[in-house]
């Protein structure tokens, strides 16, 4: 790993994800959203692939980047717009991660190993995207998932716990089990498993 060029790229990443006017408080500090997101993933990443390669550490910082300059109401309401704002968000986010890794200096070799990871091509056969998507069902579940039943009914979020459940292989579940959830996530988190 040319470490430079690496902390040049996270460097830029970080930068450029500090620019969310959306924040998100957590444990009494208050953080750009997506940065604070982006750690996370990194930081999962790294627990649950300690040898992670530098393309997946990259990809990791790099996953939704600049994710508010496309916001969900942008597109109809709907799966299909749904579907269609997400598959359109994983193409900005791999373009605007290989407009950074050039300008930190990186080859087309290791942006098209990040670019697959963020695309999360070959999802279930490649461990490096299923990481990725491990760390980021994680992330969900950790930071996100206690506000979110707040908002939808039961029967949403028992569909949506097993939609992430089937996401993840089992080292994610496993770490998924580990975490503390307020007491009605629990009992949906126990529903939606059953």
């Amino acid at each position: 790993m040319d470490t430079n060029k690496f902390e040049k790229a996270i460097k830029l990443f970080d930068n450029y994800n500090s620019n969310d006017p959306k924040q998100y408080t957590w444990q009494g500090a208050t953080y750009p959203q997506e940065l604070f997101f982006a750690l996370k993933v990194y930081q999962w990443v790294i627990t649950l692939e300690p040898t992670a390669s530098e393309a997946l550490l990259l990809a990791s910082r790099c996953q939704h980047i600049g994710r508010w300059e496309s916001p969900r109401e942008s597109y109809p309401q709907g799966k299909a717009g749904y579907l269609n704002w997400r598959s359109n968000l994983a193409k900005y986010h791999a373009e605007k991660a290989s407009l950074l890794l050039t300008e930190a200096g990186y080859s087309q070799v290791i942006i098209d190993q990040v670019q697959r990871i963020v695309l999360k091509q070959q999802l279930k056969t490649d461990s490096e995207v299923q990481t990725i998507e491990n760390a980021l069902c994680l992330v969900f579940l950790q930071f996100e998932y206690d506000d979110f039943i707040t908002k939808h009914d039961d029967v949403k979020v028992i569909r949506i716990l097993q939609k992430t459940w089937s996401k993840m292989t089992e080292p994610g579940r496993n770490a998924a089990l580990t975490l503390t959830f307020s007491e009605r996530g629990t009992e949906l988190i126990k529903k939606a498993l059953a």
